[in-house]
């Protein structure tokens, strides 16, 4: 089981760990440990799953004895992006793909916030034909290719490519099931790439409202109080991206050419009517809309709804829950 947080809990929200990786790559894996257990030291569990969570979590679902479940942080950069999110893909396909499990045995992935949304990004990888994913590692060849001189410098995207283009699947061995929380709605999912999928999302109806849309336009005093639920899930779609750091110019390069392959019809004219849309379930998979009471602490401790998901409290629930909309059976 892995455990995956979301936007800006991450190892390099700023995108400077990345090309600092390029210059001294021996380090990177260290500058990153280093940098997320500074934001899991602010942060704590507020959007982010930290290695204590982790570490209950596996002690309490391995507490009858049974075949052991290890439980595992993935931690990715946490940019607010598509390059961002490709990137945490890729790394992903590659970590799963090279994990190996007896049979019948099976991979769940949490993924909160924009995690869910690298998962989806993931299943298009791992289920893409020889066109698609041919367009998406042109599109981002900057970013792991030196231009004009061809040297990668970025390995390990060049290795999944390569896993990828040869065709055989799957390449991911395991079954792989996938569950998402508060993850704003970008990216569709592609039905062969994963086993399971199911979606919670923190939603607070008003009444007179259809009950599973969103209210808008919310006011600060309601996001401030996250009257309605999740606000980052409701906000966080089309048209809310970050722009990679001031000096990646081959990240700036990149992100245009991904937003052109991922979201070809978007404009940003079109945001105020997508967000009136209030849209809070994909349209793949099995979504759990959960009115989990008004938002406790201030702000910057429920992040506008945002936050409630990562909580040890609602561990047993979330639990409780993906085991039966995913594992239950008629005598089981």
């Amino acid at each position: 089981m892995y455990l995956m947080h979301g936007t800006f809990a991450g190892t390099d929200a700023a995108g400077i760990l990345a090309e600092l990786g390029r210059l001294f790559p021996s380090a990177s894996d260290a500058l990153a440990k280093l940098a997320k257990a500074v934001v899991d030291a602010a942060f704590a569990d507020n959007g982010n799953y930290v290695a204590a969570y982790a570490r209950m979590f596996e002690e309490a679902l391995n507490a009858d004895g049974g075949p052991p479940i290890p439980v595992r942080t993935f931690a990715w950069s946490g940019e607010n992006h598509h390059l961002g999110r490709a990137d945490a893909a890729v790394r992903l396909i590659d970590e799963l793909a090279s994990t190996e499990l007896p049979a019948g045995k099976r991979i769940l992935c949490w993924g909160h916030s924009h995690a869910g949304n690298v998962l989806a990004l993931m299943t298009n990888l791992v289920a893409g034909d020889e066109e698609s994913i041919g367009s998406f590692f042109r599109a981002a060849a900057w970013h792991y290719r030196v231009p004009l001189l061809g040297m990668v410098d970025m390995p390990i995207w060049e290795k999944v490519e390569r896993r990828l283009r040869e065709g055989s699947r799957p390449i991911i061995r395991a079954p792989l099931d996938l569950v998402t929380f508060g993850t704003p709605i970008r990216y569709g999912w592609d039905l062969q790439g994963y086993d399971r999928l199911l979606h919670f999302v923190n939603h607070r109806p008003r009444p007179g409202q259809p009950l599973e849309r969103a209210f808008w336009p919310p006011t600060p005093d309601d996001v401030r109080r996250g009257l309605d639920g999740d606000y980052v899930q409701q906000f966080g779609i089309a048209g809310t991206n970050t722009l990679p750091a001031l000096w990646s110019w081959r990240g700036w390069f990149v992100e245009q050419r991904l937003g052109r392959l991922l979201q070809p019809d978007f404009s940003p004219l079109d945001l105020t009517a997508r967000l009136r849309l209030g849209l809070r379930t994909p349209d793949a998979g099995r979504t759990l809309l959960v009115d989990y009471g008004p938002a406790e602490g201030s702000l910057a401790e429920h992040l506008a709804g945002h936050a409630v998901y990562t909580k040890l409290d609602w561990l047993p629930f979330h639990a409780a829950e993906t085991a039966r909309e995913l594992y239950a059976t008629d005598d089981a």
